[in-house]
């Protein structure tokens, strides 16, 4: 979808209403392209209060998310557990930062699923996780990158992808750069199982085993 921003909240609010009022039901995805950064503070200032909303900009283009669907906060609610069960046993300290927005002003504006200090609470986490359920999400690396996280986690059909910072770019990784002591393979198993209850007990015994 293509607006040049003239009724740009019209366009939001008829593409996503059921959505807003029935936060069970599918997320709904749109891309706007062409707006400009005021036209996206404004629309921004629209849904400062709701929840059921989620929006990004990069570089000209907007993605709306409505609602954030029951799957997706379960599997980012997963992986924040399985790793704060791997940080509680290795005795590392971290702090987590949640969903809040980073800015870039006049470039890019988005929230990620889920933050991590690790070692203190910094303005810039040490680490994002991004949960993609919509093929043609728009990308938040160009963000992260502006911002200097240092590694970004996205998990996608299925598979944990490992983004680390290197020379102002982000490269994949077969490892955590920030947890190299951390099985991803193992880890994406446990984040697969459908009971979080289980897979943390899982997880936790795991790590235990010598």
């Amino acid at each position: 979808m293509h607006s040049g921003g003239g009724g740009l909240v019209e366009v939001i609010m008829s593409a996503t209403p059921e959505a807003a009022l029935h936060p069970r039901s599918e997320e709904q995805h749109v891309l706007l392209e062409g707006i400009s950064w005021e036209r996206f503070e404004q629309l921004s200032a629209c849904f400062d209060d709701s929840r059921a909303v989620r929006l990004t900009y990069i570089d000209g283009s907007v993605e709306i998310m409505s609602p954030i669907g029951e799957g997706h906060e379960a599997l980012k609610s997963s992986i924040g557990r399985l790793l704060e069960t791997f940080l509680d046993l290795k005795g590392v300290r971290y702090y987590r930062r949640g969903g809040f927005t980073l800015r870039q002003p006049g470039r890019a504006a988005g929230e990620p699923d889920e933050s991590y200090g690790i070692g203190s609470n910094k303005a810039v986490p040490d680490l994002v996780i991004e949960v993609v359920v919509t093929t043609d999400a728009l990308s938040k690396l160009p963000l992260y990158r502006a911002k200097g996280v240092p590694e970004v986690w996205i998990w996608k059909d299925g598979a944990l992808t490992i983004h680390a910072l290197e020379q102002g770019d982000y490269v994949m990784s077969r490892d955590s750069r920030l947890f190299t002591d951390l099985d991803i393979g193992m880890f994406a198993r446990f984040v697969t199982m459908p009971d979080q209850y289980d897979a943390v007990r899982a997880f936790r015994k795991a790590l235990q085993s010598p």
